[in-house]
């Protein structure tokens, strides 16, 4: 074990979806130093299409460090490693030079291939004899790379390794084509059991068209995947030679930052897509074929329940409806959630019987490739407030569905929450989360619980900390927690089990007769 020593530092790169974040943070998980550089060049070629030009991706990287160092650069000699953790499920196609051959595609990209590779007769009997055909059909449809090789058939034929977001930026770093276990969240031949590529004979190489050769090395959480080179140096300002070590993807990295490091520990993350995850040591599937992702632990799972789009409907709202409380805000000199933070209190719990199913995006298991969101109880007594409220309990409800089917399947209850992610700063979200799940729900001590994971990943693969355990203990800790009012959960628990549960089954064949009638959601 390496000696620490009070000064030592370690530098976080988070590239969200919104932002690149350079953090710096100690050996207590303090934040000590931030640079932040935001995306508003995201493209759109087509309706439904997302992409990101891979060089600016690593150009506000660069950006964001440099920032850094103008406000922080004395702190240089005191830097111990680096760490990335981005967003999931992007990928960058590259050649043998390294150069990107076509914009990043986001994971909110909805292009699809049309014709896919041809899976052996006996896996396709399997499939459909466990009635997952259609699951298998929307992986293939989906995945990004059966894509590239329908559609970009000779720019496919160029392409030397297939990375995530993270892969690229720690190319970019070290210049070696390696990446982390724990980013691998995608579209991709990952054996999520074995937290390692699929063995030969697995049915993804057939489903997939991907080659072992054009994907990375991987290595576990905390191993050092390379040095920073002279190239990336000059980019960054970052320290030629300091340690790159392997991190996680955002969310794994989220969840640590949060402290949540056993499953009695619920990790929710209010933001762009909601979800609700335990780190366990067992594998297990909440939802049928939908596997757990890797923790930012080695060996251990991130069993995961999702809302996607979830408090982009926050955002959706506020956008819609929110323009005088901005302005407001903006006049006034403060933030503007604080004005919608005093919205929410004008209205009671439950939104006076106003209740919303937040399947704003449909899922192929879960709940259903034609599910639609859904609001009902309206009268006229409701304002916007009532809707705004009615949105995050709504949210809370489907989380709270999320967190029972994963204590059904791990067989641990949940006792308590940590909350991250941009909705985790409202205090009326965190209070009606308290009280819809009944369980207290705490507030890390930092914003920054992505970027604090990757720092603890790093700290632990240098030794600086003996453990993870020791670690979290030492970098996490909560600033509040928000005990469940006794009325409001009573209120809640009635209308989650006497309302919330029996909405979708009832509105689901409604949803159906939309769909056929109306073509929307257009079904693959």
């Amino acid at each position: 074990m390496t000696t620490p020593t009070p000064d030592d530092l370690l530098l976080s790169l988070d590239c969200g979806t919104q932002s690149v974040r350079a953090l710096l943070f100690d050996l207590q998980g303090e934040l000590v130093g931030k640079a932040q550089v935001h995306f508003d060049d995201y493209r759109a070629p087509q309706p439904g299409w997302l992409e990101h030009d891979a060089e600016g991706f690593w150009a506000a990287t660069a950006q964001a460090c440099q920032q850094l160092w103008a406000s922080h650069g004395h702190l240089k000699p005191a830097l111990r490693g680096v760490a990335v953790t981005t967003q999931r499920g992007t990928v960058i196609p590259i050649d043998a030079q390294g150069k990107a051959l076509h914009p990043a595609l986001i994971w909110l990209d909805q292009r699809k291939a049309q014709r896919v590779p041809t899976i052996a007769p006996w896996w396709r009997a399997a499939f459909k004899a466990a009635g997952v055909a259609d699951t298998i059909r929307y992986f293939q449809r989906e995945a990004e790379a059966n894509w590239f090789a329908e559609c970009e058939p000779a720019l496919w034929a160029k392409t030397h390794k297939f990375l995530l977001l993270s892969g690229w930026l720690n190319f970019r770093l070290t210049g070696r084509h390696v990446d982390s276990v724990g980013a691998q969240v995608g579209y991709l031949p990952f054996d999520f059991k074995r937290l390692a590529w699929a063995r030969s004979l697995d049915w993804k190489w057939q489903a997939l068209a991907l080659a072992p050769d054009v994907l990375p090395e991987l290595l576990p959480v905390g191993a050092t995947l390379g040095q920073v080179t002279r190239a990336a140096a000059a980019d960054t300002g970052i320290p030629e030679g300091l340690p790159v070590i392997a991190a996680a993807a955002d969310k794994a990295c989220e969840i640590l930052g949060a402290g949540a490091l056993t499953p009695e520990v619920g990790a929710l993350s209010y933001g762009t897509t909601a979800t609700v995850n335990v780190t366990t040591r067992r594998y297990f599937e909440a939802l049928p074929w939908v596997p757990p992702y890797p923790a930012a632990v080695p060996g251990q799972y991130s069993s995961e329940v999702q809302i996607f789009r979830g408090y982009w409907m926050v955002r959706w709202f506020k956008e819609q409806f929110g323009q005088a409380e901005q302005l407001a805000a903006e006049q006034a000199g403060i933030v503007p959630e604080s004005l919608f933070d005093e919205m929410v209190a004008t209205v009671p719990p439950g939104s006076m019987g106003l209740m919303l199913q937040p399947f704003w995006s449909p899922g192929i298991r879960h709940p259903g490739p034609d599910a639609k969101g859904a609001v009902i109880g309206f009268g006229d007594v409701h304002t916007k407030a009532h809707l705004y409220r009615a949105i995050l309990e709504g949210l809370a409800y489907a989380l709270r569905d999320g967190r029972e089917r994963i204590e059904k399947k791990s067989g641990v209850a949940m006792r308590e929450l940590r909350v991250s992610g941009g909705g985790s700063q409202s205090d009326a979200a965190m209070q009606l989360t308290a009280d819809i799940f009944n369980l207290p729900t705490s507030r890390p001590h930092t914003y920054e619980t992505s970027g604090l994971g990757a720092a603890i990943d790093c700290a632990v693969g240098l030794g600086l900390h003996r453990d993870f355990d020791t670690a979290v203990v030492a970098m996490t800790r909560v600033a509040r927690t928000f005990e469940p009012i006794h009325v409001n959960a009573t209120l809640y628990e009635a209308l989650y089990t006497r309302v919330y549960r029996h909405m979708y089954e009832r509105l689901a064949p409604l949803y159906a007769e939309i769909q056929r009638i109306t073509g929307y959601p257009k079904l693959d």
